[in-house]
């Protein structure tokens, strides 16, 4: 059963998301204005989109996967979080993980391929993002004299399993 989730077109030319196939989890995300990012540099893109989600639920931000393989372009903090108090507009913050490395005259576009360095320019309407609809259950943090006999541990910390 859809949840209802209100949107507000905040921005001249904004485009409301839409599952790209039946069965996809996540909704596109569209740019609502031209934006460079160069080298090395962050930026936040404007959606010109304001969500109002029910209690209960976050949106999570994540990237699409042609861009992640095709560009340098990664989304920062992803999974980015949308609570369900936030109301202004969403914007969805993209690194240039490219090294300067003489690549700045060469502008580049978010469905170049080949993973290629230098200025990319988002335009007004790429789909830039994912966003995901997750049901978040609220937590009861209890104080223990310890937590080592707790269920099961499965020993080790970052990297004890390996990678074979």
């Amino acid at each position: 059963m859809p949840v209802e989730v209100f949107v507000e077109l905040c921005r001249e030319g904004a485009v409301i998301p839409s599952y790209a196939k039946p069965g996809d989890s996540g909704m596109d995300v569209h740019a609502a204005e031209d934006i460079l990012i160069r080298p090395g540099c962050t930026v936040v893109i404007p959606t010109g989109l304001k969500l109002a989600l029910p209690e209960g639920y976050e949106i999570q931000v994540r990237p699409r996967s042609g861009i992640s393989l095709g560009t340098p372009l990664r989304i920062s903090n992803s999974p980015g979080t949308i609570d369900s108090g936030y109301r202004d507009e969403l914007g969805i913050i993209m690194t240039n993980a490219s090294q300067a490395c003489g690549h700045e005259g060469e502008i580049l576009t978010i469905d170049s391929k080949g993973n290629k360095p230098g200025i990319y320019r988002v335009r007004r309407g790429d789909r830039i993002a994912q966003i995901v609809l997750q049901a978040v259950p609220r937590m009861k943090l209890t104080v223990v004299e310890s937590v080592k006999e707790m269920g099961s541990d499965r020993g080790g910390g970052f990297g004890s399993t390996g990678v074979r």
